[in-house]
């Protein structure tokens, strides 16, 4: 049942394994789920593209162990086979511990681990690496072992010879050639839309498979697991009141600065009848005007803050949303709406002006974070704790207040606050966060997978905006912005 491709750290090659994979099965006309341990967004899209199906994230801490469960039947259970990529080292979780490891999802899901291990400059130590790894945890099963950038039949004799000496199946050794490297930069992996001739790539990868792994051993490994019912349809069903609703469309931006989504995002949005309206920032265009909230996700705006801040429509139309209609944005959606952005270059772009900050960059900010508001906002009620994943290199200075759009200050609007309270493996607690009553933006990335409350508040707050605004425009209505009031918010 289907197994978790692995490694003793990044960049040993589970990408590249994974891909060749999906890549052979794909040219033989087989349908095959994608899945990812942690909460990784760049390997996803490029396992997405391969599959030709969305790739979804099995992260323990963000979801939970029921999520995960439900989300690795219902889904992987439609395809003819499927895989897990596993997440850095085998073990490795949360700070030294290996809470939400690869090892840990394996566990959960008696999953096989093919560990991918970099032979080079490697022989007899090999036996002790593989030996590690595999007497670590008694609990979990080692299928075999594929060696990465392994460079002569010689040196393929020679690791045979070491794992034979062991009893650890080898499963083939992928060569060292550039032409099949994956390119990098700042944040992991490039994404799959800015790798060139991607298509092209795939029939390489393909042709790798074929040539230089055992297919005859780990196709076995690859079989689909028991056909579960759909995650998100469970979990409406529990619900009350999310049948029969009427259609609420909402603007997602979505381009090659803003591409940091998680599948069950567009998942709840279509179970609760959200239909979603692309919105491309880069385009000079601003957020569809049939939209009544507007999804902000992650992404690269740093590395297109020029062109960005040339696209006048699309910022002043940004700025018209504020305070009239609910505005979800999360780490590069964020900086969007500050007052400067700063590239890699170091020259800083103009950004909407709608909060009070200027970005710049910083050092790595990376790890889950335990969430807990302090007020009622947008999508949380005070006293919610949650968990979410941080994961950028820039950083935020504030600006006077002053500076703060009036739209979001003062008056029946309401002030801006502080989000909620962040704290992590070695991350002192701090306040964090935008708060009003129609946003919420923060670097923090949510999973909609693993708190269901999220896709409903934001459809509640969605409607409540809605009503709002019929009544302010109503004949007759007074114009005085103390009329305005925040009930329901």
């Amino acid at each position: 049942m289907a197994c978790l491709i692995a490694a003793p750290a990044s960049g040993s090659g589970k990408t590249l394994l994974s891909l060749s994979l999906i890549a052979y099965a794909r040219s033989r006309g087989k349908s095959l789920q994608p899945f990812k341990v942690g909460p990784d967004y760049l390997d996803p899209q490029l396992l997405t593209a391969a599959a030709e199906r969305s790739c979804r994230n099995l992260d323990l801490p963000l979801c939970g162990e029921a999520w995960v469960r439900d989300s690795f039947h219902g889904h992987g259970g439609r395809a003819e086979l499927c895989l897990v990529e596993g997440v850095m080292g085998l073990y490795d979780g949360i700070g030294p511990t290996s809470e939400g490891s690869s090892a840990a999802v394996a566990r959960l899901l008696q999953l096989p681990v093919v560990l991918v291990v970099d032979a080079g400059g490697q022989a007899q130590s090999l036996a002790a690496l593989v030996r590690g790894f595999q007497l670590h945890d008694p609990k979990l099963k080692l299928a075999g072992v594929v060696l990465n950038r392994v460079s002569t039949p010689r040196h393929r004799q020679l690791m045979q010879e070491v794992l034979d000496g062991i009893g650890v199946p080898l499963l083939g050794c992928l060569p060292r050639t550039v032409e099949l490297s994956l390119p990098s930069r700042h944040l992991g992996l490039a994404p799959a839309h800015e790798i060139e001739a991607f298509r092209q790539r795939l029939g390489a990868w393909a042709r790798l498979a074929e040539d230089h792994l055992d297919l005859n051993a780990l196709l076995p490994l690859l079989q689909a697991p028991v056909l579960g019912p759909d995650p998100v349809q469970q979990q409406m069903d529990r619900q009350p009141q999310t049948t029969g609703l009427e259609p609420i469309p909402v603007a997602v931006a979505m381009d090659q600065a803003f591409h940091f989504r998680y599948p069950e995002m567009q998942d709840w949005l279509d179970a609760l009848a959200m239909p979603v309206l692309p919105w491309h920032p880069l385009a000079n265009e601003p957020p569809p005007a049939e939209a009544q909230g507007l999804i902000l996700p992650g992404g690269f705006p740093e590395l297109h803050a020029r062109d960005l801040s040339q696209c006048k429509q699309s910022l002043e139309g940004l700025r018209q949303w504020v305070g009239q209609r609910p505005i979800y944005a999360e780490c590069g959606g964020m900086l969007l709406m500050g007052q400067s952005l700063t590239d890699a270059e170091g020259e800083a772009h103009a950004m909407a002006g709608v909060l009070p900050f200027h970005a710049q960059k910083g050092q790595l900010q990376v790890g889950y974070r335990k969430l807990q508001a302090d007020q009622d906002g947008l999508l949380l009620r005070r006293g919610d704790v949650l968990t979410g994943h941080e994961f950028h290199r820039w950083k935020l200075s504030a600006d006077s207040p002053d500076a703060i759009d009036s739209k979001l200050s003062g008056g029946s609007v309401g002030n801006l606050e502080s989000l909620w309270q962040v704290e992590g493996w070695q991350v002192p607690q701090r306040r964090e966060g935008w708060n009003h009553p129609r946003l919420h933006a923060s670097w923090v990335h949510l999973h909609w997978g693993g708190c269901w409350t999220i896709s409903c508040r934001w459809r509640a707050a969605v409607e409540t905006a809605m009503a709002r605004n019929k009544v302010a425009s109503s004949p007759g209505r007074s114009h005085d912005p103390r009329s305005s009031e925040n009930a329901g918010d």
